[in-house]
């Protein structure tokens, strides 16, 4: 069983309907990897902000509606995920490396 929170994190005290929240898990082999960093580029591909994960393999980002691309470094890995972000809505997925 490994130590990530089932479900994500908790977005208690954040007022979802006036922000866009993308958050979720790295994993590799299923584990949490607390070494990545992901980015969050914007619909042109600029970077925007970066976040180490945590010793569970979370992140988050507050960002703007719209599309997004996540880029997942870790060592011996890099994956890219496109998302759709919007206020009101919470994307939560997980993020796995080979």
């Amino acid at each position: 069983m490994c130590g990530a929170t089932t479900g994500g994190l908790s977005v208690q005290g954040i007022d979802v309907t006036k922000e866009a929240v993308i958050q979720g898990r790295v994993l590799r082999g299923g584990e949490p990897v607390s070494s990545a960093y992901v980015r969050l580029l914007d619909s042109t591909g600029e970077f925007t902000a970066e976040v180490p994960t945590s010793a569970t393999g979370h992140f988050r980002f507050f960002a703007g509606d719209g599309s997004w691309t996540l880029r997942t470094l870790a060592p011996g890995a890099s994956v890219d995920r496109s998302v759709e972000a919007a206020r009101g809505k919470v994307v939560e997925l997980d993020i796995e490396l080979a």
